[in-house]
């Protein structure tokens, strides 16, 4: 066993594959401390937790004034979500969907505990039934990336809210 552990401390782990847009070394900024809304919800890892995310910040778009972001929302908060419930959840453990609207943009952030497992973009096969969720992050979102936490990752995506027009 301690030849393990000394094993562990020397050799170099792999290093996962990084898409260049999406993960660097450094955390990706933090939603700004000023913010007009906040809202925190966790779900449990089964699927049936996906739709109720994907309305859930759907109706918080709406309430927040900008319905006309509710689609681009729902479909950034559930593809972010199933990525987390495919790759990143762990039994027993709660994925965490932030939503947060500034002056300039509406974003959603999924927590899991999976640090280890990072995403990544990969163009698909026209016969796979996967594959394609962070590519439609990467067409809707202003800015995307991934934050590696001391435990687990989180995943964010921005949507850019509409110029306000002046009076």
């Amino acid at each position: 066993m301690a030849e393990e552990h000394s094993a562990a401390r020397t050799a170099k782990p792999p290093q996962p594959r990084i898409p260049e847009d999406a993960v660097t070394d450094s955390c990706p900024p933090r939603p700004p401390k000023s913010y007009d809304r906040y809202d925190q919800v966790s779900y449990t890892p089964y699927p049936r937790s996906i739709p109720l995310a994907r309305r859930h910040v759907a109706g918080l778009a709406v309430d927040w004034g900008h319905p006309a972001l509710a689609g681009d929302a729902a479909l950034l908060a559930s593809e972010l979500c199933t990525n987390a419930l495919l790759h990143g959840c762990l039994r027993d453990r709660l994925f965490r969907v932030e939503t947060t609207l500034t002056e300039t943009a509406l974003r959603i952030a999924v927590t899991d505990p999976r640090g280890e497992r990072l995403p990544g973009t990969r163009p698909p096969h026209p016969d796979d039934q996967f594959g394609r969720g962070l590519l439609i992050v990467r067409v809707l979102a202003g800015r995307w990336a991934v934050e590696r936490l001391t435990v687990g990752k989180t995943v964010w995506a921005e949507l850019n809210l509409p110029k306000k027009q002046d009076a």
